[in-house]
């Protein structure tokens, strides 16, 4: 398949009143890779560290880069050019390589920005459980979660991530997103969410 974004267009969101390029490509949002770490790092040259970044990647074995694509986003000079760009999976690993105080508050930035492209599908219940599930998986990962209970431990933490994101939607489109309508209950009853979901 060739990288090439479907709609060609660039779209830019906010995060700290600092721009990221987004556009869509295979029905999701990728996010412009360079953006990213100059709004983690506030490098002066953010081109250059994530460079340096990907062959350091590159060097350790890690697939990360691997998932980034170069897509055609519209630069300052209102040109086309192609950039390294994630998905939001891919996102959350690099964004644990990068060391910045910014982290966190980005991860919970991107996973609103995703809910954009969830509106368009009518299942919102489970993109945020899957949401949790990339959040336990990624902080399973970078702490290396070994045996129950530390694995416990970062799935309270998914979920708490979920959960806060599911609770801000919900604050911000005034609309609850799960309902008695819409819950995945098993055997058609409802059921108690655990952890803030």
């Amino acid at each position: 398949m060739q990288d090439m974004n479907e709609g060609g267009h660039t779209k830019v969101a906010l995060f700290q009143s600092k721009e990221i390029r987004k556009t869509i490509h295979v029905n999701e949002w990728w996010f412009s890779v360079v953006d990213v770490c100059a709004v983690l790092t506030e490098s002066p040259d953010a081109g250059a560290y994530w460079r340096k970044l990907k062959q350091r990647l590159n060097e350790e074995g890690s697939e990360v880069v691997t998932n980034c694509h170069g897509l055609k986003l519209e630069a300052p000079d209102g040109k086309m050019r192609e950039t390294d760009c994630a998905n939001t999976e891919t996102l959350f690993r690099i964004i644990r390589t990068i060391p910045s105080p910014k982290a966190e508050p980005f991860k919970r930035w991107l996973a609103k920005v995703g809910y954009e492209r969830v509106q368009e599908i009518e299942d919102t219940e489970l993109i945020f459980s899957m949401l949790g599930e990339a959040a336990t998986t990624e902080i399973a990962k970078n702490r290396d979660a070994q045996g129950f209970p530390q694995n416990q431990k970062a799935a309270q933490q998914g979920g708490e991530v979920a959960g806060s994101a599911r609770k801000d939607v919900e604050q911000k489109s005034g609309k609850k997103v799960v309902s008695k309508e819409n819950f995945l209950g098993l055997g058609g009853e409802i059921g108690v969410i655990s952890n803030g979901v």
